[in-house]
């Protein structure tokens, strides 16, 4: 994959290229962009994406569902050749067609541009569907509006996902997305209890633009170097200890070992139980490892873990 942050950059090759934000590369996205593919496959042109980042706060767009660095390793499964994200400021102040001209053609060199029915671009977002297809006409480029995806009878899109995080249903937020809701950041240091009563946590902290689940406890999958092991994760603030702040703390069942500073990937299957506050650390430390060992017994018996 070539990664291309800077739109002045000059692609000579023809593409095919996918529009979007692509907040959760979620399945609708992905049929979006395996549309795509296909079509530069059969075309001989490189399979390119158009996506950006986020450095000011834009009221149309909720909190991300993935990060920057999953986006891109999610891109990059699905062979994309080429991939633009610029910052949103980089390009916002263009006219529909200013972008059309200044970044589909001279940029990425579009022959066939996919969007969903969804899309709005140029300044202000004056630029819709329509408006693109209408540039496309003008400027002899294939437009393909991809169809709408639904889950159980609702149109999936990233909206839908947060609305199923918020409500603690992981597994509606993990069949929309086409893979289990996960989160990859870096283990930090804490306070260090859960070492103090048998059942030592990784502590990761949500950045303010991510979208979090509900505040619980979760049955959960943690990989490892590799190797996948059952854990339970708890979001909470921590009110036991008196704690402030929104943490994801996972406990780790037959796992010992240093992975602070590490970026580690923790999936999220189904909801437990709401947050609470215990009595004591003993009971606390209790329920920490009883969830463990039902998350055990959850992956074992479907299939996601071995037995």
């Amino acid at each position: 994959m070539l990664e291309v942050y800077n739109i002045s950059w000059r692609n000579t090759e023809k593409t095919a290229v996918a529009l979007g934000y692509f907040d959760g590369v979620h399945i609708a996205h992905q049929s979006l962009i395996n549309q795509m593919c296909a079509y530069a496959c059969e075309n001989n042109l490189k399979k390119a994406v158009f996506t950006f980042t986020k450095s000011v706060t834009l009221g149309h767009k909720g909190k991300d569902i993935v990060t920057s660095a999953q986006k891109l390793d999610l891109m990059r499964n699905m062979g994309i050749d080429l991939f633009y994200s610029p910052d949103f400021l980089d390009f916002s102040s263009l006219t529909p067609e200013e972008f059309v001209k200044n970044i589909l053609i001279d940029s990425m060199g579009a022959q066939a541009v996919f969007c969903g029915e969804n899309f709005f671009f140029g300044k202000n977002r004056r630029g819709n569907v329509q408006v693109l297809k209408q540039l496309c006409e003008k400027y002899n480029i294939v437009f393909v509006q991809a169809d709408t995806v639904c889950f159980d009878g609702e149109i999936v899109s990233s909206t839908a996902i947060r609305n199923a995080l918020a409500d603690g249903n992981i597994e509606k937020a993990s069949a929309m997305l086409g893979r289990p809701y996960g989160v990859n950041f870096q283990v930090l240091h804490g306070k260090k209890i859960g070492r103090t009563i048998g059942t030592p946590t990784i502590n990761q902290v949500y950045p303010p633009h991510m979208c979090s689940p509900k505040p619980g406890v979760y049955i959960t999958c943690t990989t490892v170097n590799g190797k996948k092991y059952p854990s339970a994760t708890g979001l909470t603030n921590r009110p036991t200890v008196n704690g402030s702040g929104y943490t994801c703390e996972t406990f780790i069942l037959g796992f010992e070992g240093d992975l602070y500073n590490q970026n580690i990937q923790v999936d999220f299957y189904s909801f437990l139980f709401e947050a609470r506050k215990f009595d004591s650390l003993q009971q606390l430390g209790d329920m920490i490892y009883s969830s463990a060992v039902k998350a055990k017994e959850y992956l074992e018996k479907t299939g996601i873990l071995a037995k």
